[in-house]
């Protein structure tokens, strides 16, 4: 029997089942790294955040549902900035958004295989 006998033999099932196992497949949790320099309860890092939450929901992508994102908050602290940059890095995440020089320049030194968006 043919490789094309065969597939019609099974109606065409045969050609199907690599689409059927991928389609059963959960859809792979994303991680986005965040750091800013400012402290948590600031203002303007608060609204920052809402407004990329809600780009991120308009784009489809829910928090805990298919994106995780970690936080990292440097008040200001040129020491925790660095330290928060090295932390993200072994997280491993598909990408991390900086705000301002004072979390780029540390995110610069830490990776080079992470894509950094940076908004200022």
């Amino acid at each position: 029997m043919r490789r094309r006998e065969f597939i019609t033999f099974l109606g065409g099932a045969a050609a199907a089942w690599p689409l059927g196992a991928r389609a059963q497949q959960p859809e792979r949790m994303r991680r986005i790294g965040v750091i800013m320099p400012l402290s948590s309860n600031d203002p303007e890092a608060q609204a920052r955040l809402t407004a990329f939450k809600q780009a991120l929901q308009q784009l489809g992508w829910t928090e805990e549902r298919n994106v995780r994102i970690d936080y990292r908050w440097g008040a200001g602290d040129t020491d925790l900035n660095r330290k928060n940059a090295a932390e993200l890095v072994t997280l491993a995440p598909d990408v991390i958004l900086a705000t301002g020089t004072p979390t780029l320049e540390p995110l610069e030194r830490a990776t080079r295989t992470v894509p950094i968006v940076c908004f200022l």
